[in-house]
């Protein structure tokens, strides 16, 4: 499913109504989704709806005549005068032939509620597009709400946005501060359930704005998907739709070395990482995995490595770039345990001067904290050398991030970008897909495309984790997957393991949980099952 900006939602708007779609028609469809998404999950209760002055109060206004229809109790309550609404939202607010009252009185309702699970309060004030901090009353709000949710969660009204929780970028999912400026220090509304409409924006899937929304529930308002396909959007939801054309497929005469084989990197310390990345390697389906490792280690590998591992000893650089000699070993993953110091950087480069399909974690990338201008050069190279095929992966967390792009990484921090564009720039920059890790990974290839994993429960954040995570992408590249759609179904398919798992989760138990994902996934995929998949 895409995701589309607030900017590309306005122009999917203008398109269908360019394209015949009156604005009316659309507003008439969100509001009434609203309230029938409302009918579906709760009893009939006192509504309140907090109306803005532009098109969001304006979906206030339709799904308020729409419950009120199904006899349900409902109160508007207006930011500004009637009479100042303007275009389809004064259209739709003339429809309504009750009282409107005031914004200001709605802080009286909401704090003198004896009960206040008994009402349902509907935020119609601000869409996606909203640019600057709340304040005044709408402030006062959100804080109201948001107190009485956090000390009372049980007894706390309901809240149903309408796009997104007011106060909440919709490019970024973060609120902005009144007093910086900065985005993510700011008061919004947190929402039970918000309804969005077409499609899914940014704020939908990057955190924390996919937890303020609660259940976000995407609606047909009459946008067709040709009009949307005319924006062009490259974002999107990470599911199998998006790469299930691209995973490997075992054809009857399949063998182990058309399978590829990975090789990677063993550190002499931390040897359990190397282990967990090689045996999620083997899990995902690479013909063979070995593990290189320094000479004075390989007793240790030899007596620990799952059996079907191979082991390839070394003394040195000279000893390692001859393993890669072996062109079958098509696609090496450096990074876990291998250690922050010089010789790893020298096999990161070594690995991408042989031409092989790489994927760089951990120190592979701390190592180039003092210049990174030289991880990304041998990146370019190595893609030009293969005829323009882009075959690496960056799989940074929020820590090794701001080693490789400070830059970057400073300007999120401070809120000037969200995650999405900060992790775009950042392949931009390196010439290569970076994985972007966190509850909301975000994947990115140069050419601007991008896919927010949103199946990430919080147990996978456990050490290890990431090994096994490079393990899997390394063996998706070496079958011959595109490294932006590797990464996408790697991210997906640990997110997946992880969630059916649960909690108590450690690292090698995803592993385990794979041949159930694969299972499920290759039936779905041989049965075109994965077309309707959704948000999750």
């Amino acid at each position: 499913m895409e995701i589309l900006s607030v900017a590309e939602m306005y122009a999917a708007d203008r398109t269908a109504m360019e394209n015949g779609v009156a604005g009316v028609d659309l507003m008439d469809a969100a509001g009434k989704a609203v309230a029938d998404a409302i009918r579906e999950r709760w009893r009939k209760r006192s509504v309140l709806v907090l109306a803005g002055p532009g098109n969001n109060g304006g979906d206030g206004f339709v799904a308020a005549r729409y419950l009120k229809q199904a006899k349900w109790p409902v109160a508007i309550y207006l930011m500004g005068e009637k009479n100042a609404l303007q275009g389809d939202a004064a259209h739709h607010a003339k429809r309504w032939r009750n009282k409107v009252q005031p914004l200001e009185a709605a802080l009286e309702v909401i704090a003198g509620q004896d009960e206040g699970a008994e009402l349902l309060v509907i935020d119609a004030l601000f869409g996606a597009g909203l640019s600057r901090p709340l304040d005044g009353t709408v402030k006062l709000l959100a804080e109201l709400l948001t107190v009485s949710q956090a000390q009372q969660p049980d007894r706390a009204p309901i809240v149903v946005a309408v796009d997104v929780p007011s106060g909440l970028g919709g490019d970024t999912g973060r609120a902005m501060d009144v007093k910086s400026g900065r985005q993510g220090a700011g008061v919004c509304f947190h929402a039970d359930l918000t309804v969005t409409f077409c499609r899914p924006k940014p704020a939908h899937a990057l955190m924390p704005g996919r937890e303020l929304c609660g259940e976000i529930v995407v609606t047909d308002i009459g946008i067709a998907d040709e009009h949307v396909d005319q924006i062009a959007p490259n974002a999107y939801v990470n599911t199998p739709q998006l790469w299930g054309d691209a995973f490997p497929h075992l054809d009857a005469d399949a063998h182990k070395y058309a399978r590829g084989h990975v090789l990677v990197l063993g550190g002499e310390v931390m040897t359990g990482a190397a282990r967990l990345a090689a045996d999620a390697a083997r899990r995902l389906g690479a013909g063979l995995v070995s593990i290189a490792v320094p000479t004075p280690a390989f007793e240790i590998y030899a007596a620990s490595v799952s059996l079907g591992t191979l082991i390839s000893p070394f003394n040195d650089l000279k000893g390692y770039k001859k393993i890669l000699s072996d062109g079958r070993k098509n696609t090496c993953v450096i990074g876990p345990g291998a250690g922050p110091v010089k010789p790893t950087r020298d096999k990161v480069l070594a690995a991408l001067r042989a031409g092989k399909r790489c994927v760089f974690d951990a120190d592979a990338l701390g190592v180039f904290a003092g210049d990174p201008k030289a991880l990304f050069k041998a990146v370019k190279a190595q893609a030009k050398a293969s005829g323009g095929v882009e075959s690496t992966v960056l799989t940074p967390h929020g820590g090794e991030f701001a080693r490789v792009f400070p830059d970057l990484a400073k300007r999120l921090g401070r809120g000037k970008d969200s995650k999405l564009a900060t992790a775009r720039q950042a392949a931009k920059r390196a010439g290569c897909a970076v994985l972007f890790k966190g509850p909301d990974t975000v994947v990115a290839a140069p050419d601007g495309r991008a896919a927010i994993t949103v199946n990430a429960p919080a147990w996978l954040a456990t050490a290890g984790s990431g090994d096994v995570l490079s393990g899997m992408i390394g063996a998706l590249l070496a079958q011959g997957m595109p490294a932006f759609e590797a990464a996408c179904a790697a991210a997906w398919l640990h997110g997946e393991a992880a969630a059916a798992f649960g909690p108590g989760l450690i690292a090698e138990d995803l592993i385990d949980e794979m041949p159930a994902q694969l299972g499920w996934l290759l039936e779905a995929l041989d049965h075109e099952l994965i077309n309707g998949m959704e948000m999750v």
